[in-house]
């Protein structure tokens, strides 16, 4: 996940706080001592207790398929070992307007392309066929039309016969309408999503987003 470090105009330096807190990492920012959550970017003790940082778009993939999307790009090469997590045991997280919705990468895999609602939003959540990466996009085009998709290989297609759009980047190839605005989303595993929004939603296969106040 990716924040905005900004706190009503201030830029926030923010470090590694060093502990959990609903088994996930808190930061500090320097300049006020305030401890922050990272799953939900908020100020949970603190000055700034309650402060929330804003989400921005982002995107989950492999190396490979970013170098050959973004050639000239740069990374920062830090000593590691790859990740214990799979990302098959986790889910995918969209959240506006204090409503939330997690989806199962499996089953979003499994169903090519989800087409929800949060709150008034309309999205689109797609995993790609080879699992390494995720995306999230607004199914309203630039003509304010909503569509729905539905998954063809590596694209997106309007079921309404609009266009299609490279589902890794959300540009359109043929049609009208523009390209796909990515929206904010990250991965969680399930049981974490439930202790930072257990008034959310969880999408399922047959039944669509169900209340996790309604059971």
């Amino acid at each position: 996940m990716v924040h905005r470090r900004e706190v009503d105009g201030k830029e926030l330096v923010l470090g590694n706080h060093g502990a959990l807190w609903g088994n996930a990492m808190t930061w500090f920012d320097h300049d006020t001592g305030s401890v922050w959550s990272q799953p939900i970017g908020e100020a949970i003790a603190g000055p700034l207790v309650g402060a929330r940082l804003e989400l921005l778009p982002s995107t989950l993939t492999s190396w490979a398929e970013w170098r050959t999307d973004h050639p000239d790009s740069f990374a920062l090469a830090v000593p590691s070992t790859r990740s214990g997590f799979d990302l098959d045991d986790m889910s995918i997280v969209v959240e506006f307007a204090n409503r939330s919705a997690a989806f199962s990468v499996v089953e979003v895999r499994e169903a090519g392309v989800v087409n929800a609602e949060i709150g008034d939003v309309p999205i689109a959540v797609t995993v790609a066929p080879n699992g390494d990466s995720w995306e999230v996009y607004s199914r309203q085009l630039d003509d304010d039309v909503v569509v729905e998709f539905e998954r063809d290989g590596d694209d997106l297609v309007a079921v309404n016969g609009t266009g299609r759009w490279q589902a890794a980047r959300g540009l359109q190839t043929d049609g009208v309408g523009g390209d796909l605005n990515p929206l904010p989303g990250f991965t969680s595993f399930p049981n974490d999503y439930i202790t930072f929004y257990p008034r959310g939603s969880v999408w399922h296969p047959d039944a669509g987003l169900l209340s996790l106040v309604d059971g």
